[in-house]
């Protein structure tokens, strides 16, 4: 039987600044990312069309065609052309979504498909570009008020500025990092990994509730009650890093691309979590118990 346990991490052996260097320098680099995606584009990160509005088109083909010969049908410019899963009752071998940006004259995009030898148009979905910006703007609202409730329960629980802090500042690192590999990656934002995102939020404040509160309530030595929380963090965490990676790949295997995004995004999140909640937290909550607490 699998038996996993987790090992005990000897915080003794490295300072403060030594622990807190790794998790600051990744941040900063992601910041980095971010504010000069944000400089160069006018946006943090690149948005899909949930947010700028666009077209899409949904195509069948039993010829084996590249993505190079599908954009050359249409006249519009193409974003971008994306393979999607078959099932044997499907009439056609190869199914394509194609994705246009909101500039595109629908109707265009459309008869070229239908003028097309091997193409068959099965599906078409536009969304406004107005449609696209309240999308938009009720995706920041939902991110910031999920990120301040989260951070007003923080600072409600444990009633002092370190312990709450660490909370917030562990959050937020958790969401810039995979948002600066998404820039690097080319994954666009869409609805879905918005609720990507606000699941991360609550897996964040899950486990660096847990290791504040054994450290600061519980009985026991800081290190002690660092690792009892561990136990418990980490199991948790990497489970489900484990069920998101399976969920990545089977969607990606199927062509399912917004879930394979989905995933990709929780994995890089709570592999930034582990990073974040024991070594910036820990070191952040070690400075309150021994230095903090005594000035």
């Amino acid at each position: 039987m699998f038996e996993f346990e987790v090992p005990e991490v000897d915080y003794t052996q490295y300072s403060n600044r030594q622990l807190v260097a790794v998790p600051l320098v990744v941040l900063v680099l992601s910041l980095a990312i971010i504010g000069g995606w944000w400089a160069v584009t006018g946006a943090p990160v690149d948005r899909g069309i949930d947010f700028t509005g666009g077209t899409e088109l949904t195509i069948g083909t039993n010829a084996t065609l590249t993505n190079e010969e599908i954009e050359a049908t249409f006249d519009e410019p193409v974003v971008s052309v994306q393979g999607i899963t078959t099932t044997s009752e499907s009439t056609y071998e190869n199914q394509y979504v194609v994705t246009f940006d909101n500039s595109t004259n629908v109707t265009s995009v459309r008869s070229s498909v239908q003028s097309a030898e091997q193409l068959s148009l099965l599906g078409s979905g536009t969304t406004s570009p107005l449609f696209g910006g309240q999308n938009q703007r009720l995706a920041v609202i939902g991110i910031g008020v999920a990120f301040l409730g989260m951070s007003l329960l923080a600072f409600a629980f444990f009633r002092t500025f370190i312990p709450s802090i660490a909370i917030v500042i562990s959050a937020f690192s958790d969401i810039m990092i995979p948002l600066a590999i998404m820039n690097l990656l080319g994954i666009k934002l869409s609805l879905g990994i918005v609720a990507a995102f606000l699941m991360l939020i609550g897996y964040s404040v899950d486990s660096d509730i847990l290791l504040n509160n054994h450290v600061l309530r519980r009985s026991g030595g800081f290190y002690e009650s660092t690792y009892r929380a561990m136990r418990t963090g980490v199991t948790m965490t990497l489970t489900s890093i484990a069920a998101m990676t399976v969920m990545a790949v089977a969607a990606t295997l199927f062509g399912i691309g917004l879930m394979a995004d989905i995933g990709l995004i929780l994995v890089l999140g709570l592999t930034a979590d582990l990073m974040n909640t024991y070594l910036l937290n820990v070191t952040l909550l070690r400075w309150y118990k021994y230095e903090g607490v005594n000035r």
